[in-house]
């Protein structure tokens, strides 16, 4: 058994403010949660160690619920996947998962590898051969033939095949269903404001994995898509961001109103990269702040991974979250307790409370108050096991010729409409 105190600790799933507080792991569970003051004298007697670490406070460990462990976060993440055999992908979602852990993530839902490689890293992260945190695997996303990211083996064209996809995920112990409603950004020929599943389809993969007592995530762009996955009665919306031929500028409010009164989460792996989005497409709408404005569920989300967004900008995508005025209180709870109820963990991790697991970071200061914050660990606890972060680089900003082309495309549409909007202000002086 051991303790830990410190100045402060962010308690429930309300992240209340406990002052110097107290939290004892026994084994891989929270056995107790308060303040040092009411620390009963047999636990202090029972304990091997007792670490004092001061000025930090003591919080759930972190949660992303939307990572991709097989991709690299280098600028072409795709080729790297489609090149390598099945022992190098797995070696590095095995760094990646290392990544999240050395940054504070505990938990992490990981949706979309090749074939049921994720299935195998989750196993070994779980016994203890590698380190890392809990892992949710999804295995291949569902997607169309020759639809986003058909590369990783899970195409199907029809309602039955849709089924026998599910069937063959459940079979293969994932832990939920992942599937591509609208095309995406990162596969030629696939344009993310296109639906890719009729309605009738997607409710066959809901209506299955909800027979098999799994939860189903959408990857959802384009309004289209959204709709119908929404409609289909999916569990999480994934990016959720509304995006049309044009760009981001397709937010429908009522539909924002529907996903709102709906038991769905949204996931809107708000990034790392989310600040050089808005400084380089200053026009382009991104919806996360009216989503949270009108009551929508959300759980804190990265996509780490993909382009030039790597598994350790974890924290910088929770600063991206609260630009969106989004309270600081709030991104945590998305990124702690709100993260773990739209999992299906509640219960399990996601907040300091006893019976739930040994999760438990520190960090020096006060989060509550300055986020970057989280930036500086003092402590790394999964399952009960201390882990001591591996040195992690800064992100650098990101410039124009980094992104994909469908993006670059996007700036320079936008340069083009600036340009014409001033001409068209000379115009009329």
């Amino acid at each position: 058994m051991q303790i830990v105190t410190a100045d402060r600790a962010l308690v429930g799933a309300d992240l209340e403010v406990v002052e110097h507080a107290a939290v004892v792991i026994d084994g891989d569970q929270i056995a107790w949660v308060g303040r040092e003051a009411d620390l009963a004298a047999d636990l202090v007697e029972r304990a091997d160690t007792v670490r004092t670490l001061g000025d930090a406070t003591l919080l759930p460990g972190l949660i992303d619920a939307h990572v991709h462990l097989a991709f690299d976060g280098g600028p072409t993440p795709v080729a790297r996947m489609m090149a390598e055999g099945d022992s190098a992908q797995v070696a590095l979602m095995l760094r990646s998962a290392r990544e999240l852990l050395s940054v504070g993530v505990t938990t992490a839902r990981d949706l979309g590898s090749r074939d049921y490689l994720g299935v195998d890293v989750r196993e070994a992260i779980a016994s203890g051969t590698a380190r890392g945190p809990r892992i949710l695997t999804s295995g291949p996303a569902i997607t169309v033939t020759g639809g986003h990211c058909w590369f990783m083996n899970g195409e199907v064209d029809s309602p039955d095949a849709m089924r026998t996809m599910v069937r063959r995920h459940h079979k293969a112990g994932v832990d939920c269903i992942k599937v591509m409603s609208t095309g995406g950004n990162m596969t030629p020929g696939s344009m993310p404001w296109h639906a890719q599943f009729t309605e009738d389809e997607l409710h066959v993969a809901v209506d299955e994995a909800h027979r098999l007592g799994k939860k189903v995530a959408a990857h959802a762009h384009g309004v289209e898509g959204i709709r119908r996955a929404l409609a289909a009665g999916v569990d999480s919306l994934e990016h959720c961001s509304f995006q049309t031929e044009e760009g981001f500028g397709g937010f429908d409010p009522e539909l924002a109103d529907a996903i709102a009164a709906s038991d769905t989460w949204v996931s809107p792996t708000c990034s790392a990269r989310m600040s050089d989005f808005r400084r380089l497409l200053p026009e382009r709408e991104f919806p996360l702040g009216e989503l949270y404005a009108r009551g929508v569920k959300l759980m804190a989300s990265t996509d780490a991974g993909i382009d030039n967004n790597p598994h350790y900008g974890y924290v910088y995508g929770l600063l991206s979250m609260h630009e969106f005025d989004i309270p600081i209180r709030d991104v945590l709870r998305a990124a702690t307790s709100g993260a773990a109820r739209g999992l299906g963990l509640q219960g399990v991790t996601g907040e300091l409370t006893a019976g739930t697991s040994a999760d438990v970071i520190a960090v020096a200061g006060d989060p509550l108050t300055d986020l970057t914050a989280l930036h500086e660990l003092r402590m790394v606890v999964a399952r009960g096991e201390h882990f001591a972060p591996d040195p992690v680089p800064a992100i650098e900003p990101l410039d124009p010729d980094d992104l994909p082309e469908l993006l670059r495309r996007m700036i320079e549409a936008s340069r083009v409409a600036r340009e014409q909007a001033l001409v068209t202000a000379e115009g009329l002086g």
